[in-house]
């Protein structure tokens, strides 16, 4: 499988080459290792994407073409992760916090959980902290993940976990952050547990939680 063509089609948005390089590779029935590598490369062409977005070469229009081939594409690969946990892990509540709008990280990311044996809760985008906190009330998560990628991702990632705190369900919740904009400080200033930019390293953490 060769990941930088993955990589350049998905940054190219040719939707032809993704899906047949896509198909091929799951005729060679990939394990579970190949198929995060493949993921991870799909992840990347969507970073190429996001950078022309951000240059002004793609417009918001590629921008939603792009996250529906990325949808189509893990739906393809989803198969060769499914199956090699049927027993649900944990209950974790997903969703992109207070003014921002991208949820293309926050879907692989969820897609990935989900073959991990995660049981999601996605509050989709634009999600206020009271959403989180009601959620997490209503079904005893076990993990809290939010998706941001402006810089003002952080204050509401803050504001929401400050949620959390005052209606005394941190202590039961482990909290991860994720997007463009997380780094240690960043995480820090949240009151998070742990932050991520690769969805499955993200998972991973995860994991370790509820093990």
């Amino acid at each position: 499988m060769d990941l930088k063509l993955v990589k350049k089609a998905m940054g190219e948005l040719d939707e032809d080459q993704v899906m047949s390089a896509l198909n091929e590779f799951m005729k060679s029935n990939p394990s579970e290792e190949d198929t995060l590598k493949v993921m991870n490369a799909c992840q990347q062409g969507m970073s190429v994407v996001g950078d022309l977005f951000d240059k002004g070469e793609y417009f918001v229009g590629d921008l939603i073409y792009a996250g529906e081939l990325l949808n189509k594409a893990i739906d393809t690969i989803k198969p060769a992760l499914e199956g090699k946990t049927s027993a649900k892990v944990g209950k974790m509540v997903l969703g992109t916090v207070q003014g921002d709008m991208h949820d293309i990280g926050k879907n692989i990311f969820k897609s990935l959980a989900e073959s991990a044996g995660f049981e999601i809760y996605d509050l989709g985008i634009d999600t206020p902290p009271e959403d989180f906190v009601s959620k997490v009330k209503e079904v005893k998560a076990d993990i809290v993940g939010m998706s941001g990628v402006l810089t003002l991702a952080s204050n509401a990632m803050k504001e929401t976990v400050d949620s959390l705190k005052n209606a005394d369900l941190r202590e039961n919740v482990k909290i991860i952050i994720g997007g463009n904009l997380v780094t240690n400080d960043v995480c820090s200033h949240v009151g998070a547990d742990a932050f991520t930019t690769n969805a499955a390293e993200g998972v991973k953490i995860c994991q370790g939680w509820v093990k």
